[in-house]
């Protein structure tokens, strides 16, 4: 007993600073070797915590029957919370028969336990007190003789006892149990019990050291913080929950990176290097104007979103950009410029009607001038349109004839506006003959009309 009490101090300081598990679902089998201490003596008047039942309680030298070698095996199974069912069987050598001494009567016994483990009471520790009660069937003396001191019985048992886990699978138990035999010349006893409980059959699939029933994640290896599941990029979120489980991320984005730190996750920024607006998915608007910097085509000028963010400053339908005419209003097919109406047309052609040429010849006479000035004129209003001159003949004399005749006029006009200050550019002649007649060329009045200057638009 000496020795025994020097075990158990030692286990205690070891255990003080070991984790450990008991018995459960993830390894639902244990199983004890060890010796046993049958005590015939400290039992009263026979009846269950009766008087005098525990005077004697420790006397070792003068009662305890030790048999100093294996002599008491156990197999347990849990069954469930926190109780676990346990077989054993014991062998022993009767020297001390209460206050009487024999001679090495031998000592039998099977039993089983419902037992009830403590430790979820003391949060989990190394320390596992347990609790049990059962029955069993016990044998003293030699069978195989009449003696009066052979005799056997069944027991209704109750125990105590304590679990002392070094690890996850080790323990070392003491045990005591009261065996009240249901044979009176047996008496009732003590039987106390030492030893060291394996406990195994606990499955983990993925061998990351924890028991598929708590795993979360048993086919793959993982972390005791995250209940067996991995965390590849090592950024505090398992990848179960990581929705960015190869990138370290932030919590609030499931474990998601903000490159550029502007409360929008990567995955979900169309900018991830430039910080920008949650409305624009992570893009800038660097002038305001409601469009994101990668779809404005004018980035630094607050604009409209049916320009692509350029801005119309005259409001004619053509962004400032395309406009030639940026602060005059004016149409889209002349480029945001203005451009000459039909009315405009039409006074420019009065003015042309009345233009007169030598007979046979494209000389400009002089009464026309005014006429001429006053295209002229007009046509400077309109500096980016282009207007393009025409000149036609009446069907007297021949085709190639007539068809010269209306080029040379149509260029001596253009000749003339572009000394009026009309830049070349924006001008352009030809002669169509007799080809477009707008009278009959049957009267002199008919061919009078077709023979003629007319102005026109030139269209983009």
């Amino acid at each position: 007993m000496k020795h025994l009490s020097k075990l158990l101090l030692l286990s205690m300081v070891v255990l003080g600073i070991s984790s450990a598990n008991a018995q459960d679902a993830n390894n639902p089998w244990a199983i004890g070797i060890g010796t046993n201490a049958v005590d015939f003596y400290p039992t009263g008047n026979g009846a269950p915590l009766s008087n005098g039942m525990f005077d004697e309680y420790f006397n070792t030298g003068d009662h305890w029957n030790i048999l100093p070698s294996v002599s008491q095996l156990t197999v347990g199974r849990y069954i469930g919370a926190g109780l676990v069912a346990e077989i054993d069987g014991s062998i022993n050598q009767i020297d001390q028969f209460g206050d009487r001494s024999v001679n090495d009567l031998s000592y039998y016994s099977v039993d089983g336990s419902i037992n009830y483990s403590l430790r979820a009471m003391l949060n989990n520790g190394w320390f596992d007190p347990v609790i049990g009660v059962g029955g069993g069937y016990t044998w003293v003396g030699d069978q195989d003789s009449d003696d009066i001191e052979n005799f056997d019985a069944p027991t209704l048992n109750g125990s105590l006892g304590i679990n002392f886990w070094f690890t996850d699978n080790l323990a070392l138990f003491v045990e005591s149990k009261y065996k009240h035999a249901f044979e009176p010349e047996m008496g009732q006893h003590f039987q106390h019990s030492a030893g060291i409980k394996f406990m195994f059959g606990g499955t983990d699939t993925d061998g990351d050291g924890i028991y598929d029933k708590d795993d979360e994640c048993p086919e793959t290896p993982g972390l005791p913080e995250f209940n067996g599941c991995p965390d590849s990029d090592g950024d505090g979120i398992p990848d179960k929950d990581d929705e960015c489980p190869n990138t370290p991320g932030l919590a609030e984005f499931n474990g998601c990176p903000d490159t550029d730190g502007d409360g929008v996750p990567d995955p979900e920024d169309e900018c991830p290097e430039t910080p920008g607006l949650a409305e624009f998915n992570g893009c800038p608007d660097s002038d305001g104007d409601g469009v994101p910097d990668k779809d404005d085509e004018c980035p630094d000028t607050p604009g409209l979103p049916e320009f692509n963010g350029c801005p119309d400053s005259d409001g004619d339908g053509v962004p400032d950009k395309d406009d030639e005419c940026p602060d005059v209003a004016g149409t889209v097919a002349n480029n945001g410029c203005p451009e000459p109406t039909a009315e405009v047309v039409k006074e420019l052609n009065e003015y042309s009607n009345t233009v007169l040429f030598d007979f046979n010849k494209a000389t400009i006479r002089s009464e026309s001038e005014e006429a001429l000035n006053s295209i002229a004129d007009i046509m400077k209003e309109y500096d980016h349109t282009t207007f393009h001159i025409e000149g036609h003949t009446d069907s007297v004399g021949s085709d190639d004839y007539n068809l010269k005749l209306s080029k040379e006029r149509a260029a001596s006009v253009r000749e003339y506006l572009v000394g009026a200050g009309i830049p070349a550019d924006r001008l352009t002649s030809e002669g169509y003959g007799e080809t477009r007649p707008i009278a009959t060329n049957s009267t002199d009045a008919g061919r009078q009309e077709n023979r003629r200057v007319e102005i026109s638009l030139v269209e983009d």
